[in-house]
């Protein structure tokens, strides 16, 4: 195969991750193997930089800024929320040729794949040659086609600590009833990440509900009610993609749509609260985490950091073989130590291609989840600690 000798670009598309900047570390430590890479320019706020021209020469970096950054969370080049214009593609293949890109890296989720393969293929069909390869990144776990995503690990673990955090000061004074709105637009996985803080049986959350199972707000009353009346407190955990039995949000109020016309309940967990406070007559409050969920230095699982790298390098890596329109993947290795591999998957795979939570793990009550899930999530958070508590020997009692 013939050497490609150009000029690469990096970018990053989407929501933020805690280990983003660990795969642009990837990919500025394996360029620096390779001389067909002339240069390497990040791309400022994502394909709006490409579009505006907007480069960073990463090549002027200082190595230990570069680990630095690498273990810091959110985008060091700046991210968007962009939706890609036919008239678009021809601007940033004009870009591409001024500055003679040969290389073209964007580290995304769905669309960010969509955008990816359709500036490869306007560049092929241009006569153009141009290498482009998707690094998989989202805390929603939604990507088609690879076990799961960097980006999810990290996320994953927030949550699992904060579900377990909260649900300690619930315990601890207890009467009360708390909905926490986790992150995940159509998709329950880190929602479901939330089960990895339990310890002993009725350790919190107490219910876990996914979009992927509509849920009738009779029956979350009724669950609610149950666990209340058993332990005097109760936890749920529930998606902000949660929609009722009608695919209505419980009386939330909508949030405008981004550029992609994604929509969503921008209080549903504070919904829920409400109904549950007006029907059963608890106290009942809302908890939303929110963006803490992918950007806080405090809960970095060092799977998942690792792993984002390495699919930064891989993404160099298979350019420079001769690969294009693909994106890394990762592939889980049978037995039963956690193993992964690298591999790569043709980005019309992935494109637009939103990968739900298996329904075989949830629970058939749809309150919970099961086994075979948390099997799957662990090793990609890493150890989860219980919150110590007293082994509760009591005094009897002199009075009767």
């Amino acid at each position: 195969m013939q050497k490609l000798k150009g000029t690469a670009v990096v970018a990053h598309g989407g929501g933020p991750t805690a280990v983003i900047n660990a795969s642009l570390a990837g990919v500025i430590e394996e360029r620096r193997r390779h001389g067909e890479i002339v240069a390497l320019y990040g791309a400022r706020h994502g394909i709006q930089g490409v579009l505006a021209e907007d480069f960073l020469d990463l090549d002027r970096e200082d190595p230990n800024l570069i680990e630095l950054i690498a273990r810091t969370p959110g985008s060091a080049l700046g991210s968007c929320r962009y939706k890609v214009k036919e008239p678009d593609y021809e601007r940033i293949l004009e870009v591409f040729r001024a500055h003679n890109v040969r290389y073209f890296f964007y580290t995304g989720g769905n669309d960010s794949m969509d955008t990816t393969m359709k500036v490869a293929q306007l560049a092929r069909q241009s006569g153009y040659e141009l290498r482009a390869i998707g690094i998989p990144k989202t805390i929603d776990n939604d990507l088609a086609e690879t076990d799961h995503s960097p980006g999810y690990g990290s996320a994953a673990l927030f949550y699992a600590c904060a579900l377990r955090d909260i649900g300690a000061d619930l315990r601890e004074l207890p009467g009360r009833v708390t909905v926490v709105e986790v992150m995940g637009r159509n998709a329950g996985w880190l929602t479901a990440a939330t089960a990895l803080a339990r310890h002993q049986p009725d350790d919190p959350p107490h219910l876990i509900y996914l979009p992927e199972r509509p849920l009738p707000a009779e029956k979350l009353l009724a669950d609610v009610e149950a666990v209340y009346r058993r332990l005097g407190y109760a936890v749920v955990a529930v998606c902000e993609g949660q929609r009722d039995e009608k695919g209505e949000p419980f009386g939330a109020d909508l949030i405008a749509a981004d550029g992609f016309a994604h929509a969503l309940a921008g209080n549903l967990a504070h919904a829920l609260s409400q109904l549950i406070a007006r029907r059963l007559k608890l106290r009942a409050r809302s908890e939303k985490p929110g963006l803490l969920g992918r950007t806080s230095a405090a809960f970095v699982s060092e799977s998942d950091r690792q792993e984002a790298r390495i699919c930064g390098r891989e993404a160099v890596h298979a350019a420079l073989e001769g690969e294009s329109e693909k994106m890394v993947t990762l592939v889980r290795e049978p037995g039963a130590a956690y193993r992964v591999r690298t591999g790569l998957v043709e980005l019309e795979r992935v494109a637009n291609v939103e990968r739900r939570f298996p329904t075989e793990w949830i629970h058939p009550e749809g309150n919970d989840v099961l086994g075979p899930f948390l099997e799957y999530a662990r090793p990609l958070t890493g150890e989860i600690a219980p919150r110590a508590r007293l082994s509760g020997t009591p005094v009897p009692r002199r009075l009767g």
